[in-house]
């Protein structure tokens, strides 16, 4: 009977959910800010692709990583929708399909990355091509990465404003959570549409109150969980 109590217990998975969410929070920062921040030359392609060649490694654990935050963020939405069906099972079903575009496009996204390794290898088929058309590719290949990651982040804006509302009317979640990744939902959508209608605008600084958001729900969820008897009320009404 034990185990069927912890398997059952919002609390378990809360914990759960906050634990994995902290390791798509590390391994995002990590490929990002450690790898390709690091290794990628804004408007220089040879340097880009020296970098690259000499960090072949570096480059591939950056695509892990993001591999390993796409492969958490699954067990992580169906916990979200498990915690938040009692709110709106509607909205939690919205949310729960609006992740799994998001995650479905970022994974796929990951291929460019590969690309412009490939681009950068002594292979028989890339003789053809002289050395700054393969690093001219490979630098194309890693700015349509970034446009991908954009239109990923899209949806997950989408996932951020329903968990926004959904967590303000919980009442098994603080409200300033709900808000604050509201503001990280509406902070994706400018940054990603910006990047697309007008790039100039875009920039790492619109993605501040995103970490914020993530990061202090994140915790939230570890340390604190959900408020039981809350949630065992609401959801009664579903006989979870």
């Amino acid at each position: 009977m034990k185990p069927a109590k912890i398997k059952a217990s919002p609390q378990f998975y809360a914990r759960i959910a906050g634990l994995l969410y902290l390791i798509i929070i590390l391994t995002g920062m990590f490929s990002e800010v450690f790898v390709r921040n690091k290794l990628f030359v804004f408007g220089d392609a040879n340097a880009t692709a020296d970098n690259i060649i000499r960090s072949d490694f570096l480059w591939r654990l950056g695509i892990g990583a993001d591999l390993i935050m796409q492969i958490c963020d699954l067990p992580v939405m169906i916990i979200f929708y498990y915690l938040f069906k009692p709110v709106n099972k509607g909205l939690a079903l919205l949310n729960l399909s609006f992740n799994l575009i998001q995650t479905a496009v970022l994974a796929a996204n990951k291929l460019n990355l590969l690309a412009a390794l490939f681009f950068l290898t002594d292979a028989g088929y890339l003789k053809y091509f002289s050395p700054d058309q393969l690093h001219a590719l490979a630098y194309f290949s890693i700015k349509l990465h970034g446009y991908g990651l954009g239109f990923g982040l899209i949806f997950f804006g989408f996932v951020c404003l329903i968990e926004g509302y959904l967590i303000y009317k919980s009442g098994y979640f603080p409200k300033v959570l709900g808000i604050l990744m509201a503001i990280a939902g509406f902070c994706y959508l400018a940054n990603s549409f910006a990047s697309i209608l007008a790039p100039e605008l875009s920039g790492f600084a619109l993605l501040f109150p995103c970490i914020a958001a993530e990061l202090g729900l994140t915790l939230w969820l570890i340390f604190r969980g959900v408020n039981l008897r809350i949630w065992k009320e609401r959801s009664a009404v579903y006989k979870l």
